[in-house]
């Protein structure tokens, strides 16, 4: 597995966990070679990303742009997952307001994008279901609870 996060935003806060956090998303889906990038941007990069790329004018927390939607990488040794945009100002805005720790709403959203880098969605209840018990089922193996 490589990876790299780049912190464009200027995040002060200690990240090192994610590296916990990564690893178990993977091992849960068998993931064992793979690269992908996370990068950390404010809210007018994510807003920009999410107009040009989506039609969606506005803010959002996470992005996920995953290359095997356009090219099936399957058969190379090493697969290219993509990259995670996570928009930090709303990180701190959401785990404000749901009352838990940035570690955990950074974890759950760098859960979140690499699910989606994986192939999962959220579009219908099913997919939803699936999805968002997966992450739970990752955080608290990570020991990151609400």
């Amino acid at each position: 597995m490589k990876y790299t996060i780049n912190d464009e935003y200027g995040y002060d806060g200690n990240y090192g966990y994610l590296k916990k956090v990564i690893q178990n998303t993977l091992k849960e889906e068998n993931v064992k070679k793979c690269i992908f990038s996370i990068t950390f941007v404010g809210e007018e990069e994510i807003q920009e990303l999410n107009r040009v790329h989506r039609g969606i004018d506005k803010v959002t927390d996470v992005i996920s742009f995953a290359f095997e939607d356009v090219v099936s990488t399957f058969s190379m040794k090493v697969r290219v997952l993509g990259d995670i945009f996570i928009c930090i100002p709303k990180m701190i805005e959401q785990a404000n307001s749901y009352g838990h720790s940035e570690k955990r709403e950074l974890s759950f959203l760098t859960v979140h994008g690499l699910l989606h880098l994986l192939g999962y969605d959220h579009m219908t209840e099913k997919e939803e279901e699936i999805m968002f018990t997966k992450q739970e089922l990752i955080l608290d193996a990570t020991n990151i609870k609400r």
